[in-house]
């Protein structure tokens, strides 16, 4: 019982000694920046990828000259396949850096040219802007329905081996239950 107690006070300081690292996170790395003038506001839209490209996940960081507060705004992205505008979505702080808004881990599904339009209320009244013609590159790695194949290949081999298993014990189980004599 005592080893027992032991063991288990050991894994739950196991468990409590590597929280911390597992709770930490990477910081936003911004390799690349564009300048956009949003009526009366300058920004900064800095990226952890560049070059950008399609259905390639990264952060985006969108930085007010004057800092965020006080300020509030929305973006919508101009879709070069469609060539609609979205829905405009409020600029909320980024999860891991806090001083700034983004938008974490997000991805760009099409290549193409998009267009970010801005919309910022704050101090001094109401500006849009928008950051026009940014190229998006076409998606890396193989075509989306090959890397697809390719991943499911062991789910079909295991579908495989448990039909086989399945036949298998089924016909032993019509049986007598006992192995055919040698």
């Amino acid at each position: 019982m005592r080893k027992t107690l032991l063991a288990l006070a050991a894994a739950i300081g196991l468990l409590f000694a590597t929280t911390p690292a597992a709770n930490a996170y990477e910081p936003v790395n911004i390799v690349h920046t564009e300048r956009v003038q949003v009526g009366p506001y300058g920004m900064t839209v800095g990226f952890s990828t560049w070059p950008l490209r399609a259905m390639q996940s990264l952060d985006f960081t969108f930085i007010p000259d004057d800092g965020i507060a006080g300020k509030s705004g929305t973006l919508a992205f101009l879709n070069p396949e469609t060539g609609r505008l979205g829905r405009p979505q409020p600029l909320a702080k980024h999860p891991r850096k806090l001083e700034v808004w983004g938008l974490d881990i997000r991805a760009l599904q099409t290549e193409g040219s998009w267009t970010f339009r801005f919309e910022i209320e704050g101090p001094a009244g109401k500006g849009t802007g928008e950051l026009r013609d940014l190229a998006v590159l076409e998606q890396p790695g193989p075509p989306m329905a090959v890397s697809w194949s390719i991943s499911l290949i062991p789910l079909i081999v295991l579908a495989v081996l448990i039909a086989v298993a399945w036949r298998r014990t089924k016909s032993r189980l019509r049986g007598n239950g006992l192995p055919a004599p040698v």
